[in-house]
């Protein structure tokens, strides 16, 4: 019913502080920039106001109810600093009150405990992130006291607070996820909870039930692993499945997961989770499909994805490579991978590629890589300067042209996104280094690996004429190509395969049975440019 009440928007985020009281945050364009607070009375009347409006264009607004319920947030964050306001949920109509004003470079975000404010903030030694606490009653940065900083070669991926204990989700050096669970009544009670070996995607849950009673729900995936229900009783220290099914649980160690690191040109190690059904010593001929991201601060979407379980009883090899530019390795991973870094997520990923050919897994006939959006940019720049490391590549919504977009102030998301890839217009170092690595400016007559491109027709993100450019200037290069060198005719040319699909969604069509045909489609492109067999469909069992 929001959206009867506020037609010219759309509702993105809501909490309910109380019974009667519901606080909001409305989508306009691209930018969520205004929060509402809309009091239900009890004659059956309503009355929306106005709580918060946020005027900095790069910046993205949210609400949030603490674990406890006893205040709510309204976050302000764009890439490079952030903003907290608070509100008493039993005095849902006094003036929010800022935490710590906006600073540059200053990130945080805020939990409750009993009076005191549990603060996540990148303070911590190389501007990564720690916990600290502060009181309500005084809650600006001059308040704030450590309550714990994690080792050098930790990152903090997400913190909650259950009950009388903090618990941190961690990554280690080798990748693998770890709960740090700390009492907040005695600081001196830490441990770490170990999860099992093939979790790599956590998600927790709020149950009313769980929470009054201290526990903490949460399910563990992979990207072969569907989801499990977890619960964790932080008091005693005890991590039990909730899957209820001994049989599903032995199902998840069916399939290997192997975490490697490669040394890329600066000497820098870059992870590699590999997932498949064989020893590592077997894998020589398998088909390969590597994934990418490194852009954002973003982690590599490792959540269960069916068509990856697919692929891995097909007899796959699944690779996920963890570049600077994402957020793996904590908020310095992505610092090294940002602006003048960009050139370094090439690096990276080409460094994977040489690893795990020398380990002996798969060769570059047999491998293809898949990324999206702004993966697309380290996939396609390789492509450009190695493109014999590959035999086939698949793009969804795919970031092509870095210098041209981040050249036109007037899009979307150019100027907040200029933080991320630099200013081409005020910056010439900037411009340079872009123009070093852009795969739509790099193109050059060569024997480039096939190519998907799916693209949607409205997506207001990724800028359609950037693809369509794209797929034109590659097809023009690999025709020069053949043409100069008449000897390249014994190889067979490259297929350059552009899919438009209409709609707005940039992560794809939200209606299943077209999600399912764009897959189908993708996975037929991988078969056959790879020379595979397309898979026998499944008989149904007989009842």
């Amino acid at each position: 019913f929001l959206l009867n009440l506020t037609p010219l928007f759309v509702c993105i985020c809501e909490e309910w502080a109380t019974d009667d009281v519901l606080f909001y945050t409305t989508l306009e364009g691209l930018r969520s920039s205004s929060v509402f607070r809309l009091h239900l009375a009890s004659d059956g009347s309503s009355k929306i106001t106005s709580v918060y409006e946020e005027t900095h264009p790069d910046v993205f607004v949210e609400v949030t109810l603490s674990r406890d319920r006893q205040i709510l947030t309204i976050n302000c964050n764009s890439r490079t600093s952030s903003e907290v306001m608070l509100i008493d949920v039993t005095k849902s109509y006094s003036e929010p009150l800022v935490i710590q004003p906006r600073q540059l470079d200053l990130l945080y975000h805020v939990e409750h405990w009993k009076g005191l404010l549990i603060i996540l903030v990148n303070t911590g030694p190389a501007q990564e992130y720690q916990v600290m606490q502060a009181p309500v009653s005084e809650p600006s940065m001059a308040s704030w006291v450590t309550l714990f900083a994690p080792s050098p070669d930790t990152a903090i991926k997400d913190m909650d607070v259950v009950g009388d204990y903090l618990l941190l989700v961690a990554n280690t050096p080798a990748g693998k996820l770890t709960l740090n669970v700390m009492s907040l009544s005695n600081l001196k009670e830490t441990h770490i909870i170990q999860l099992p070996s093939w979790a790599c995607a956590i998600e927790t849950k709020k149950s009313g039930l769980a929470d009054q009673q201290g526990v903490l729900e949460f399910l563990l995936s992979s990207p072969v692993h569907p989801p499990v229900p977890y619960s964790l009783d932080p008091g005693k220290g005890l991590l039990l499945s909730d899957a209820g099914n001994q049989t599903y649980l032995e199902s998840q160690d069916k399939y290997i997961t192997t975490r490697l690191e490669a040394c890329s040109q600066d000497g820098t190690l870059v992870p590699v989770t590999v997932f498949h059904a064989v020893p590592v010593e077997d894998l020589g001929q398998v088909p390969l499909l590597v994934h990418v991201y490194g852009a954002y601060g973003r982690d590599l979407n490792m959540e269960f994805c069916p068509v990856k379980r697919f692929l891995l009883e097909q007899g796959w090899a699944l690779a996920y490579c963890h570049i600077r530019g994402g957020g793996e390795r904590g908020l310095s991973w992505h610092r090294r991978g940002r602006v003048e870094g960009k050139p370094r997520g090439v690096e990276d990923l080409q460094a994977c590629l040489h690893n795990l050919f020398s380990l002996g897994v798969s060769s570059p006939s047999r491998t293809a890589l898949t990324a999206c959006s702004a993966g697309a940019v380290p996939v396609a720049a390789l492509c450009n300067r190695n493109p014999n490391k590959m035999r086939a590549v698949t793009l969804q919504a795919p970031f092509l042209d870095v210098l041209g977009t981040m050249e036109k102030a007037n899009l979307p998301l150019t100027l907040e996104d200029r933080d991320e890839w630099g200013d081409p217009v005020g910056n010439l170092n900037h411009r340079h280094i872009i123009a070093s690595y852009c795969p739509l400016h790099n193109i050059t007559p060569q024997h480039y690996p096939s190519m998907l491109l799916t693209a949607y027709s409205g997506d207001p993100r990724v800028p359609l004429e950037g693809v369509l450019k794209y797929a034109k200037f590659i097809k023009k290069a690999i025709h020069a190509h053949f043409s100069m060198k008449p000897n390249a005719g014994c190889k067979s040319a490259p297929k350059i395969v552009l899919n438009v699909q209409p709609g707005v969604n940039h992560l794809g069509p939200e209606d299943f049975a077209q999600r399912l045909e764009e897959e189908a489609f993708r996975l037929s492109f991988l078969y056959t440019e790879l020379g595979l067999d397309l898979p026998l469909p499944r008989r149904k069992r007989k009842r």
